[in-house]
């Protein structure tokens, strides 16, 4: 090919709508050629081949290629390391730049460090831009230039800075844009690269099988949002927006959740900031991947007992909104926010098992998996992260249950043998657990 095109690398922002690095392609004078990668570097650490994650991934490509097909583009689908596959990309084709948005996990860093040194020695710039969260590592910061550790204050900040960036926002351009406006890429369409219709792997291909979970759509409606307030902590009831999946690999935009939930319902904004709370907490201490944010955390005598994780991930606990939880988890790839605080203490506080194996478990099997919120999320329940519960906050499963689902509703749906003689009994006393649990901790914390 002799026809220069611009390359849109597509990662965590699969759509075509909203999307800044796509609006930046498009507007960069050359036409441009859509790319999605299946990185073998991620799949091969995958330990279920039907993996519900996988296969959401493929279905959203293959839409997303019927759609710039229909347009008289395509989209161009590889699979392999990213590396080969961009030094294969620079032989087949006559690359003028390539965009893309960023992303900000240690490895997705580290890739892209390659890919951009690959090509630099092309002379091929490699521009990247904010796409996945409203502000980014740097852009909320304490007033001495160090990053902050603890929420309350760090929403402040955001707001502030949100605010004032709304009254006069920019792009990356220098253009005067609503700080949280739409990337317009419907009006920049005719700048697709035309070119035939190319093929795309099968899931089969990839070395998947299709997992039969449903997934959620990706609209809410504005009622759920206005509620969620009074709504969000309730597992009986749809009183959640079931949006994690499309936050994560980015078939909605950011930018347009943040608008709703600004007119609509304060604490869905909140939602939202702890999103770039645990990702700016992720960049800026990448140790968190593998160990507590607060190191003498790595003390605590952490059980060796195989058979009770077992038990913890079947739901078969015998504490009912626990074995609920995790019932709800293996069957469809989602648990209530709620109760994932509930199994979370239980693990680490009344089974005192490493954190890190539920964090695991979870990264194994959430359809809305992100690291630096799954991260964030196990190490607040074990007391050892940034803005952390304090060891001695133990979740009692059955006050929880009084408060969240006193009707059992949620209970019910998921454990049906509850309340009967098939239930399991308790694998740990509540009162003997807790103080188990402050004992261990104040004796490891106090060395």
């Amino acid at each position: 090919m002799t026809q220069p095109v611009a390359i849109f690398w597509f990662r965590r922002d699969l759509r075509l709508d909203d999307n800044a690095a796509l609006y930046h392609a498009l507007r960069s004078g050359l036409p441009v050629l859509p790319l999605f990668i299946f990185d073998t570097d991620i799949l091969d650490d995958l330990p279920e081949r039907r993996d519900a994650r996988v296969e959401f991934i493929h279905q959203t490509i293959a839409d997303l290629k019927n759609r710039l097909e229909i347009s008289g583009s395509t989209l161009l689908v590889r699979h392999g390391k990213p590396e080969a596959v961009w030094a294969d990309l620079l032989q087949a084709y006559n690359i003028g730049a390539v965009f893309t948005n960023r992303d900000y996990e240690p490895y997705t860093q580290q890739r892209d460090a390659a890919v951009e040194v690959l090509l630099s020695g092309k002379n091929i710039p490699f521009r990247t831009f904010k796409d996945h969260v409203i502000f980014e590592k740097n852009e909320v910061l304490k007033d001495d230039g160090s990053p902050y550790t603890v929420f309350t204050p760090y929403s402040r900040k955001w707001r502030a800075k949100l605010e004032t960036r709304q009254m006069a926002g920019a792009d990356d351009q220098g253009n005067t844009l609503f700080f949280l406006a739409s990337y317009p890429c419907d009006r920049y369409a005719a700048h697709f690269f035309k070119t035939a219709p190319v093929s795309m792997p099968g899931l089969s291909d990839l070395g998947f099988e299709p997992a039969g979970i449903p997934f959620p759509p990706a609209t809410v409606a504005r009622g759920l949002i206005r509620t969620y307030d009074k709504t969000r902590d309730i597992p009986g009831i749809a009183g959640t927006s079931r949006l994690g999946v499309h936050f994560r690999f980015g078939t909605i935009s950011i930018r347009e959740k943040a608008r709703h939930a600004q007119a609509l319902n304060e604490t869905f904004l909140n939602e939202l900031i702890w999103r770039d709370f645990y990702s700016q907490i992720l960049a800026h201490f990448p140790q968190v991947v593998t160990g507590p944010f607060k190191p003498q955390y790595d003390r605590v005598p952490w059980r060796d007992a195989p058979d009770d994780y077992l038990r913890w991930c079947a739901g078969q606990t015998g504490y009912p909104i626990v074995d609920a939880g995790m019932r709800e988890l293996n069957a469809t790839g989602y648990m209530h926010n709620r109760v994932r605080m509930i199994v979370a203490s239980f693990l680490t506080k009344h089974l005192l098992l490493d954190w890190r194996l539920g964090e695991a478990y979870f990264a194994q099997k959430l359809l809305d998996y992100d690291l630096a919120s799954n991260n964030g999320g196990w190490q607040w329940a074990a007391g050892c992260g940034t803005d952390a519960a304090p060891y001695f906050r133990i979740f009692n499963p059955t006050e929880q249950t009084r408060k969240f689902d006193p009707e059992y509703r949620y209970i019910r749906r998921w454990v049906p043998e509850f309340d009967t003689p098939k239930y399991s009994k308790p694998m740990v006393e509540h009162t003997f657990a807790r103080e188990r649990c402050l004992d261990v901790y104040k004796r490891a914390l106090a060395t």
